[in-house]
């Protein structure tokens, strides 16, 4: 009888419906939801205004861009043409600073990739004297600004010879992306379970073998992240550049620059070399999207 008898609440819980919702709630919520996604778009798409202005004035001529508009082409779809592009793949300082850019970003990320890499894994499961004193100080660097440093590196690389160079130049972005790569990849690499390093360390692994074969596959997301964060850090910067530039090796942000100067005679080379330079940091950005992602979202869920 006591069993029966226990065994009603139960039987009455399984077998209770959840209160259907009322229709104004219902429509309420489709109506919010549809509104929030309405509303989205429309950022979205005044987001992507700029874009599409920039990249359909580089493909008017400069006679086409000083009458009127860039919206003019939708009316007038003749104006488009690739010429100003061909001036700009004629113009050689544009060109040689794309290159330039490419030097020193790619560089300046692989550095700071790899070595932050070895020493967030070293931060978070080797042990040393002074492990976490040498951590917080790292944690220290990240609210140094670049500008405290830009005058004493500036003497520094002019007295052993870098000052100008683009050697100078990935040298200065790889010490200010370390502490943050470090930081970063240190979090992340502190979640691997720790008995799966144990079991990698009793089949014979070393540490360089265990960080290559176990680490570096897990850290993917993370390393993608740090990778397009520093990408587009050092694609973008011109503060830097101006200082430890020359006319030689400045970047592309450096020689927009200079061109914008001469407005008036180089308004073809200014909107495609504008073009070029943003479009190559947000393909970068999309091909790596989902990776980044994960790599923000790590540690977020348990």
């Amino acid at each position: 009888m006591t069993t029966q008898a226990g065994s009603l609440p139960k039987a009455a819980s399984a077998t209770a419906v959840r209160p259907e919702r009322s229709l104004g709630a219902r429509l309420a919520e489709g109506v919010g939801g549809g509104l929030v996604r309405v509303f989205l778009i429309v950022v979205g798409l005044f987001w992507l205004v700029p874009t599409v202005g920039l990249l359909l004035a580089s493909l008017r001529t400069p006679a086409d861009m000083s009458a009127s508009g860039w919206w003019k082409v939708f009316s007038e779809p003749s104006q488009l043409t690739f010429e100003s592009y061909q001036k700009l793949l004629e113009n050689g300082d544009i060109t040689n600073s794309l290159l330039n850019t490419v030097l020193i970003t790619v560089p300046a990320t692989l550095l700071v990739v790899a070595i932050g890499s070895l020493a967030g894994y070293a931060f978070a499961w080797m042990e040393f004297p002074g492990r976490d004193w040498w951590f917080l100080g790292v944690i220290g660097l990240l609210v140094v600004p670049v500008q405290v440093a830009l005058i004493p590196i500036a003497e520094l690389f002019g007295k052993i010879g870098l000052f100008g160079t683009v050697l100078g130049v990935i040298l200065f972005h790889t010490g200010f992306g370390l502490p943050f790569a470090v930081f970063l990849l240190r979090n992340f690499f502190a979640e691997i379970p720790r008995e799966l390093l144990e079991a990698a360390r009793l089949d014979g692994a070393g540490e360089l073998r265990l960080f290559a074969r176990v680490v570096l596959p897990l850290g993917g997301p993370a390393i993608a992240s740090l990778g397009i964060f520093q990408f587009l850090w050092v694609w973008n910067d011109m503060l830097v550049a101006l200082v430890f530039t020359k006319s030689g090796t400045q970047p592309i942000t450096v020689a927009l620059q200079t061109q914008v100067r001469q407005f008036g005679n180089n308004i073809d080379v200014l909107a495609p070399g504008a073009f070029i330079s943003m479009v190559i940091p947000l393909v970068v950005f999309f091909a790596f999207q989902r990776q980044f992602v994960s790599g923000v979202m790590a540690g977020a869920v348990k």
